[in-house]
């Protein structure tokens, strides 16, 4: 082995959790003492006050050193970071030692390759040096990692680079300047390298989210139907993908117009990619000429099939308009009622009674199909829960509920408030009412038949 370049110093107990850290005389101190009531504040009592916010905003680098021989540890002295402070120095003689000293505040590791590697090597891992690398990489995925080699070793070196570490160095040809500015460079590498990994996550989730948005909020068919169609979707605050809140509607060949509005319990992807599944079922069986009971018992089969928990269920709200338009069948599964507005007449809730359960509680279940009448001119307003569950009132202790929606829907129709328009005055206001963002995910679909 090359003759080893002196150490810097030995390593202070605080930094192995052993003691409280004594400062250096003359250097700056992590602790400023406030001055004596009614004192004079010093000009030395604010440069410590600046090297202290200085300190939090930049703080001091840590380096662990994993290396078995103590005496032979490559370390210098001047080791500085770029303010030209001190860089603090651990020793771990070994990887359980190493284990233990890796806090959240150590920056880099300076691992010597020449140790053995813990237990056997993984499989595929026949070279022990690159085995303990491994190791460490595995221990330390956050932190900077520098590989440290024999002289003139540069293969083992950059194969290490290869395999995860930021950069490596050869043992006998240390310096100050060379291994500060070394911990500095694989510092910064890494904090790109991890900024770059979470960009590249970022525009996954992005992508992933509007996949999940096209299949939860489809283009409705209805080619050939005098109907409009307005919807409205809009997600909860705390979450960063869509929700559980599904629709469609479609046109069948014989001229009935099918819409379906629906609300899987619960929130993330499993239940976005959940209602995807159900929506795009329930297109296809529309399609197929389902409706009405048989169709809910099929979409009920394809969620018990389907859900990662038998816990999980949804809820479910189905029309089929008749060609003419003025009369449609309703089908409910744990899902509030649908609006209707017409002219000459305020905005009321249809029929709910025969409201069966939600998907997936109750097997063998039944959703018995009402007739409901329409109308020549009307409005038909499709809604998930989250546009009732708001708070409202002083304090906001009471929820909007079905009666608070109805009367607020009876103003903005007064005021001549129609399709998109008014879905956007509906959803805005009640997120006012709550006080802010809602934390259920909002879906609204309105068909309007016009003479």
């Amino acid at each position: 082995m090359p003759a080893p370049v002196p150490r810097q110093r030995a390593i202070p107990a605080a930094e192995c959790g052993q003691a409280q850290a004594v400062p250096a005389a003359g250097g700056p101190s992590d602790d400023v003492a406030p001055p004596r009531r009614g004192a004079a504040r010093t000009d030395q009592t604010v440069r410590d006050t600046a090297t202290a916010d200085n300190d939090t905003a930049h703080p001091t680098l840590t380096l662990l050193l994993i290396e078995d021989d103590p005496t032979a540890a490559p370390i210098v002295p001047d080791l500085l970071d770029s303010d030209g402070r001190p860089i603090r120095v651990r020793t771990a003689r070994n990887l359980t030692e190493a284990e233990r000293l890796l806090t959240d505040d150590v920056h880099c590791i300076l691992l010597d390759l020449a140790l053995p590697a813990p237990g056997r090597a993984a499989k595929g891992e026949t070279d022990e040096e690159l085995a303990v690398l491994r190791h460490v990489l595995r221990l330390a995925p956050r932190h900077a990692v520098l590989a440290l080699t024999a002289s003139g070793d540069a293969e083992r070196g950059a194969e290490a680079v290869r395999v995860g570490a930021q950069d490596y160095l050869f043992r006998d040809e240390l310096d100050g300047r060379l291994l500060s500015r070394a911990i500095r460079y694989a510092v910064e590498r890494k904090r790109s390298d991890t900024a770059e990994r979470r960009l590249a996550e970022g525009k996954l989730r992005a992508q992933e989210n509007a996949r999940l948005e096209r299949g939860l909020l489809p283009t409705p068919l209805l080619e050939g139907s005098p109907l409009r169609f307005a919807a409205r979707y809009r997600p909860g605050r705390s979450r960063a993908l869509l929700g559980g809140d599904f629709y469609d509607t479609v046109r069948t060949p014989d001229g009935t117009v099918h819409a379906m509005i629906g609300d899987v319990c619960g929130h993330g992807p499993d239940e976005a990619a959940l209602g995807v599944e159900l929506r795009i079922a329930w297109r296809a069986l529309t399609l197929a000429g389902l409706c009405g009971d048989e169709l809910l018992g099929t979409l009920q089969q394809v969620l018990e099939h389907e859900r990662g928990d038998d816990e999980i269920f949804a809820t479910l709200c189905t029309v089929d308009i008749a060609p003419d338009g003025r009369r449609a069948g309703l089908c409910l599964a744990g899902h509030p009622a649908p609006l209707i507005a017409a002219p000459g007449r305020p905005a009321r809730l249809l029929p709910q009674e025969n409201n069966g359960p939600a998907l997936g509680l109750l097997p063998g279940a039944r959703w018995p199909r009402m007739q409901v009448e329409l109308g020549a001119e009307w409005s038909l307003m499709l809604y998930t829960d989250g546009l009732i569950e708001g708070r409202v009132g002083a304090g906001r202790k009471e929820r909007l509920g079905q009666d608070g929606m109805v009367e607020m829907i009876r103003r903005q129709f007064s005021e001549g408030l129609s399709g998109e328009a008014l879905l956007r005055a509906a959803v805005s206001e009640v997120r006012e009412l709550n006080g802010g963002e809602l934390t259920d995910d909002v879906a609204v679909v309105l068909l309007d038949r016009v003479p």
